[in-house]
C-alpha cells in the first residue's frame, strides 16, 4: 500500500470515529442512549438498517461467492421484500404502540418473563457470535493478504466499534451509517467501472456479460427442486422470506434501528425503503464479481487467491509440483483469453462456446488439484479462497488512492454492522436480563452507564470470538447458518404471539426449547439445506405449542 491509501483509509475511519462520538455525546435518558431519541428520519432508518445487514462479509464474500458459482446467489433475497411489507403491517405498529425498547419484551405482555427471558437469550447467543464474526471477516483476509497481524487487526476494528458505540449509542450507530453508506456506495461503484476500464478495448459491457453467460456466471434464476442446491427461487422465497421476517421483525440489532423511527410511518417508509433497495444492491455486488471473472479471462489469475495458501506451498517440498502446475494453468488462461475475444465478436458460435467451456472445466480441475497439493504441504492452511478473490483484485489492480478508499470501504460495513450488533446486545441485555430482573429503583442515568458497561463487555467478547474463529466455507453463508439456526424459532414465537392467542407462556415456551434442539441436530445431521431451517423452525415451534397446549387442556 502506497502512502496515499493509508491517508485515505485513516481519514475515512477516524472520521467515523471522532463525527460519531461528537455528534451524540451526551445521552440524558435510556431513551434517548437505546431509542436514539426517537427522531430519526425515513432514510436515516432505511440506510441504518442496510448498513446494519451489509456487513464487511458482503463486500469480500460476495463478489468472490459470483466469481466461483455466478449470480445466483441473488435468489437468497428475493424474499425480503415481501417480508419488509409484512413487518410494515403487523410488527411495527405493534411495537410503536406498546412503546418497547427491545422486541423481547412484547412476549412478557403476551406470554410471562420466562419466554421472553429465553427469546432474549437465543438472540444474544446468536447475534453474539455474529458479532465476532463480522470484526474476524475483515481482519483475517486483510491479515493475509497485507501481512498484518491477525489478532491486532481484531482488536483495532472492536476498539474503533466501541468508542462511538458506548459514547452515543443508537444514534451514534444511526449518525455514523448514513457516512460509512456513502463511502460503500462510492468505493463499489467505482470499483465497477474501473474493472470495466480495465477489459480489452473491444470488449464492451454487453460483451463481457455475453462472455460471463458463456461461463455459466449469469444464471440468475433456478426453478429446480433439488434440495441439494442451496440457492433456488424457491429457497429464496420460502426459505429466505422466513429468514428476513425473523432477522428484520425480531432480531433487536435490527428492531432498534426502526425503532428510532419519529412515528410509525417513518420507520414503514424506512424498511421498504430498504426491501426495494437491497435485491438491486446485492445484484450489482455480484455484478462487480461477475465483471471480476470477466476480467481474469484476459489477465493471469493466481491458482489460489489465498496469498498465505500459495506461500506455504512455495516453500515446501511441494513447489515444483505446484509451478507446473500453475504452468498449466497460466497456458489454459492464455487460451481462453484468444477465444473469449472470438465468442465477444460472435456469441453465436457454438463451437467456441463448447471450447471454452471445456476449458473452464479443465481450469476448476486444476483449482482443486491446487487445493490439495496445499493441504499435503501444510493441512493448516484454507484453501476455500471464495472470499480473498476481490481483496486480491483491489489489492494488485486499482489505482493508488482507491486501494485506500476500498480498505476503508470493506472496514466501514465491519464497523457499521458490528455497531448495531453490539448496541442491540447491551440493550436487550439491560432491559430484558439486568433490568427486568433488577428489584431497586434506579434512574434513567443509572441504566445508561449500564447500557455503556454492556457495550463494552459485548465488544470485548465480540473480540475475544473474532480472535478464536476459524475461516468456513464462505463467511456469508457462515452468517446466515448462525441466522437460520436460531432465527425460524424465534419467528414461531412472535407469529403465535401475534395470531394464535389462545396459546399459552408454557406451552410455548417448552415448544421453543424443543424445537432449537431438533434444529441443531438436523444441521448437525445436514439434511436440509439451511435456509429451509427457518421455515421448518417456525413451523415446528408453532405446531409444538399447538400439540402442547391442546394437551395441557385435557390434563386440566
Amino acid at each position: 500500500m502506497a502512502v496515499l491509501d493509508w491517508i485515505v483509509l485513516l481519514t475515512t475511519l477516524l472520521f467515523i470515529v471522532i463525527y460519531g462520538s461528537w455528534k451524540t455525546k451526551g445521552s440524558k435518558n435510556v431513551k434517548d442512549f437505546i431509542k436514539g431519541g426517537n427522531e430519526a428520519k425515513w432514510w436515516t432508518i432505511g440506510l441504518s438498517v442496510m448498513a446494519t445487514q451489509a456487513s464487511a462479509i458482503t463486500f469480500l464474500s460476495t463478489p468472490g461467492q459470483a466469481f466461483h458459482s455466478g449470480m445466483g446467489f441473488v435468489q437468497f433475497y428475493f424474499g425480503l421484500p415481501l417480508a419488509m411489507i409484512i413487518i410494515c403491517m403487523v410488527f411495527i405498529p405493534i411495537y410503536h404502540r406498546l412503546k418497547v425498547y427491545t422486541a423481547y419484551e412484547y412476549l412478557e405482555t403476551r406470554f410471562d418473563v420466562k419466554t421472553r427471558s429465553l427469546a432474549a437469550i437465543l438472540f444474544l447467543i446468536q447475534r453474539g457470535l455474529a458479532a465476532g464474526i463480522t470484526i474476524f471477516a475483515p481482519a483475517i483476509i486483510l491479515s493475509a493478504v497485507l501481512g498484518w497481524d491477525l489478532l491486532t487487526l481484531n482488536i483495532i476494528i472492536g476498539v474503533l466499534v466501541i468508542i462511538y458505540t458506548v459514547s452515543g449509542g443508537t444514534k451514534a450507530v444511526s449518525v455514523t451509517q448514513k457516512q460509512q453508506m456513502g463511502i460503500i456506495f462510492i468505493g463499489m461503484f467505482t470499483a465497477f467501472f474501473i474493472i470495466l476500464s480495465y477489459l480489452p478495448q473491444d470488449i464492451s459491457f454487453s460483451k463481457a456479460m455475453a462472455i460471463a453467460g458463456a461461463s455459466g456466471k449469469m444464471e440468475v434464476l433456478d426453478f429446480s427442486f433439488d434440495l441439494n442446491n442451496r440457492y433456488t427461487v424457491w429457497t429464496g422465497f420460502l426459505g429466505g422470506t422466513f429468514l428476513m421476517l425473523s432477522y428484520f421483525g425480531t432480531d433487536q440489532s435490527q428492531v432498534q434501528r426502526y425503532l428510532s423511527g419519529k412515528s410509525i410511518r417513518e420507520s414503514q417508509l424506512g424498511l421498504l425503503f430498504n426491501g426495494f433497495l437491497k435485491v438491486p444492491m446485492q445484484f450489482f455486488i455480484l455484478l462487480v464479481g461477475v465483471m471480476v471473472f470477466v476480467f481474469y479471462q484476459f489477465n493471469i489469475s493466481p491458482l489460489n487467491f489465498n496469498p498465505a495458501a500459495t506461500g506455504a506451498v512455495m516453500n515446501s517440498e511441494f513447489a515444483q509440483e505446484y509451478t507446473e502446475l500453475n504452468e498449466q494453468h497460466i497456458d489454459i488462461v492464455a487460451q481462453k483469453k484468444t477465444l473469449q475475444m472470438d465468442f465477444a465478436e460472435n456469441p453465436e458460435n457454438l463451437e467456441v462456446k463448447d471450447q471454452i467451456q471445456t476449458l473452464q472445466a479443465m481450469e476448476l480441475e486444476n483449482r482443486e488439484t491446487a487445493k490439495e497439493i496445499i493441504l499435503k504441504a501444510d493441512p493448516s492452511q484454507e484453501v476455500n479462497d471464495k472470499d480473498y478473490v476481490f481483496i486480491h483484485f483491489i489489492l494488485n489492480n486499482l489505482p493508488r488512492g482507491l486501494i485506500g478508499l476500498l480498505l476503508a470501504v470493506i472496514l466501514s460495513a465491519a464497523m457499521s454492522s458490528t455497531a448495531s450488533e453490539l448496541n442491540a446486545l447491551a440493550a436487550t441485555t439491560t432491559m430484558d436480563l439486568y433490568k427486568r430482573n433488577d428489584k431497586k429503583a434506579r434512574d434513567d442515568m443509572y441504566y445508561v452507564n449500564v447500557t455503556k458497561w454492556f457495550t463494552l463487555a459485548w465488544g470485548i467478547l465480540a473480540i475475544l470470538v473474532a480472535s478464536v474463529a476459524n475461516l468456513f466455507d464462505n463467511l456469508i453463508q457462515l452468517v446466515n447458518i448462525i441466522g437460520s439456526i436460531f432465527y425460524g424459532n424465534i419467528l414461531g414465537i412472535f407469529l403465535i404471539a401475534f395470531f394464535i392467542k389462545y396459546i399459552r407462556g408454557n406451552a410455548v415456551f417448552i415448544a421453543a426449547l424443543i424445537t432449537q434442539v431438533l434444529i441443531i441436530w438436523i444441521y448437525a445431521i445436514d439434511v436440509l439445506p439451511y435456509l429451509w431451517l427457518n421455515l421448518l423452525g417456525c413451523v415446528l415451534v408453532i405446531s409444538l405449542a399447538i400439540l402442547i397446549q391442546m394437551l395441557s387442556r385435557q390434563k386440566a
